[in-house]
């Protein structure tokens, strides 16, 4: 018995050490992970039993019409396309090119996993639930297939997201933050405005994106340093990068 009670404190003692030691990975895990999960998962399960949504879902999209003109139409409709397959294409491949030049192997790797796979959950989504858009008035800029999650707002936010996440440890993260949330939240405004989704579609997106992106980086750590891409810099406070060995020149002279 006392033997048992002996290995319980061990092997608690070795469970608090991981958790304190790993404490940014476990807490980013839970934050960026586990609860965007959650919240897509029961936004999921409300449209599977009830195509018709939420009850905040229609008054929020014609709070939005109330203010529709016809400038706003031109403009909502040429901006819609920056979120859309095309404009995200672009903007991803211009910096995966940037990467593949600048021999940023496991950034590039990452980079390509979380926007692909962001689109290929976005694809089987939309197949499984099969939600109809909201047909509240006609669009300017119509679509036909399937609206739960947007496909727009998972594409924008996947991109940022990735962006944040290599761009982290740069001076440029408050930047890369501030314009990406811009473009992320102007992407969404134009799918409302257009009326092609429900405000629930867009929050899915956003979560389903999330979750991905950062479940994606905890397992390869694209930013972690890395012998053949000379000093990375990225990696969370619990992982330390390992001492730098000193060359010394001895000369000899026998």
């Amino acid at each position: 018995m006392q033997q048992f009670i002996e290995r319980v404190k061990t092997g608690g003692a070795k469970s608090l050490r991981f958790a304190w030691t790993h404490r940014s990975s476990l807490t980013l895990l839970l934050l960026g992970v586990l609860l965007p999960l959650y919240g897509f998962g029961e936004l999921a399960e409300d449209i599977w039993e009830k195509e018709d949504g939420f009850s905040w879902d229609k008054p929020l999209l014609l709070f939005i019409h109330a203010y529709a003109r016809p400038q706003l139409d031109a403009l909502a409709s040429a901006l819609t396309r920056l979120g859309g397959f095309w404009g995200v294409t672009l903007m991803a491949t211009l910096i995966a090119l940037g990467l593949l030049m600048g021999r940023r192997w496991r950034r590039l790797t990452f980079f390509l996993i979380a926007l692909i796979g962001n689109g290929l959950i976005n694809r089987v989504t939309k197949g499984l639930l099969q939600r109809v858009r909201p047909q509240l008035w006609e669009s300017p800029a119509p679509e036909f297939d399937y609206g739960f999650p947007s496909g727009h707002a998972m594409a924008s936010m996947g991109l940022v997201a990735a962006l944040v996440v290599l761009s982290w440890q740069s001076r440029w993260r408050w930047w890369v933050v501030a314009v990406g949330g811009l473009f992320v939240s102007t992407v969404a405004w134009t799918r409302l405005y257009l009326g092609v989704h429900y405000p629930s579609d867009i929050a899915a997106g956003w979560m389903a994106s999330v979750a991905w992106v950062i479940g994606v980086w905890l397992v390869t750590r694209p930013t972690a340093r890395h012998p053949a891409e000379g000093t990375e810099r990225g990696v969370l406070p619990d992982q330390p990068l390992p001492n730098q060995q000193q060359k010394c020149a001895v000369s000899q002279d026998r």
